[in-house]
């Protein structure tokens, strides 16, 4: 279920389930139990650090407060107290869902220096092995580009592995707004690649998307994210096999979703395990969410479309030559993913991804995949090309049918 190409066999697969079975039943005789440990990690800090302080002698709303809540708490402010906020506090301001997008991306480029700071540092400590001094010139390059002129962070966090989303176009005043849900080993140091796999790590994945909409409805303001702000599973290991992560990130998917700007109608495409996170969401995303389409879908952790719960459509595509198809797609106590959303009875519209290659190929440039993806994502639903299993995909969305029995 990884973002990227890795063959597996169905054999490996089975034996990984075998494995992740044994896994849970020791983890729930509590074998695998460990204790909380203090954190030192920058945002852990910056959230303590908050909590203890104040704008014009009145205490801070907690971070974890309703995003709604938190809006109500910045249109309060001035605009110097908002931006006060956010220089002192730019990794609690940039990751908060209800402050203003423009307030985010500011809090989010000082955040961006100050982590850069920290990784030049750790280039030079011989206390670090020379693996990790490497790992750290690999973050400092990452975070010097994210901070490139005409980049908007929309969220950052430097902790662990890390957590980051990206915007193109402006959202503030977006007529259609399309979110990627990336998959499995997405993190910092994943989520931009260079050639030939530019477009298979959720920057690229955005970018191509983008410039896709903008041709194919170029008077639509549209504006794409980049959402990789969810701890994936690394690998095809236990977490792949299980939906404890996608059901955490489902949680901060419908947090960003419910607290976009302005009332535009919204687009989620999610790939390989991110296709699980927006299954998992589905039932408890916002009216405004008007499309879900999959690619590369491991399952959605249902049997069928309706049992999502959405009066979203649900639109499903998958390669010819996907490896994942060789997934078994089963659920046995909380292993694996449900039925395939790409097989007719699940009852997802199925489009065509001709052109595209393998399990990372959906958003690459001249393919049917990203045509579609692009059509679905400015509502121009009769230039979707339905999969030759699903001849009328596009039936009754023309004329505004919703749901994916419509």
């Amino acid at each position: 279920m990884t973002s990227f190409d890795t063959s597996p066999t169905l054999t490996a697969w089975r034996a990984l389930l075998a494995v992740a079975v044994v896994f849970v039943m020791l983890a729930t005789t509590g074998w695998t139990a460990v204790r909380h440990q203090p954190s030192d990690e920058p945002r852990t800090l910056a959230l303590a650090s908050w909590a203890r302080g104040s704008v014009a002698g009145h205490a801070l709303p907690d971070a974890d407060a309703p995003p709604r809540r938190l809006a109500q708490f910045f249109a309060t402010l001035t605009a110097a107290q908002r931006t006060g906020l956010a220089d002192k506090y730019p990794l609690v301001v940039g990751n908060l869902n209800g402050a203003p997008v423009t307030l985010r991306y500011h809090a989010n480029r000082l955040a961006l220096v100050q982590a850069r700071a920290v990784e030049r540092q750790r280039m030079h400590d011989e206390r670090l092995s020379p693996d990790g001094r490497a790992e750290a010139l690999r973050r400092m390059n990452r975070f010097q580009s994210m901070l490139e002129n005409g980049r908007h962070i929309l969220a950052f966090d430097p902790s662990g592995k890390g957590r980051a989303a990206e915007v193109f176009g402006d959202l503030d005043r977006a007529a259609r707004v399309s979110v990627i849900v990336p998959g499995v080993d997405t993190n910092l140091l994943t989520l931009e690649r260079t050639a030939p796999m530019v477009n298979a790590a959720p920057v690229g994945m955005a970018k191509s998307l983008y410039a896709a909409e903008r041709a194919a409805r170029p008077g639509t303001r549209t504006a794409v994210i980049a959402w990789a702000d969810y701890t994936t599973p690394a690998g095809i290991g236990v977490d792949a096999a299980l939906g404890n992560l996608a059901e955490r990130g489902a949680v901060r998917l419908n947090a960003l979703v419910g607290t976009l700007p302005g009332d535009a109608p919204v687009s989620l495409f999610c790939h390989s395990y991110g296709s699980v996170l927006c299954g998992v969401a589905a039932h408890e995303l916002p009216s405004r969410v008007t499309d879900i389409a999959v690619a590369g879908s491991p399952g959605m952790r249902v049997e069928n479309a309706g049992q999502l719960h959405t009066e979203a459509r649900v639109w499903a595509t998958r390669d010819h030559d996907d490896w994942i198809a060789d997934v078994p797609n089963l659920e046995l106590g909380g292993l694996g993913h449900g039925a395939d959303p790409v097989d007719p009875g699940f009852g997802a519209r199925i489009v065509s991804a001709g052109g595209a290659v393998g399990h990372s190929g959906y958003f690459e440039p001249g393919t049917e995949s990203l045509s579609n993806f692009a059509a679905i994502g400015v509502g121009a639903y009769a230039s979707v090309s339905c999969a030759s299993s699903d001849s009328t995909c596009h039936d009754g969305v023309a004329t505004g049918g919703r749901g994916p029995g419509i």
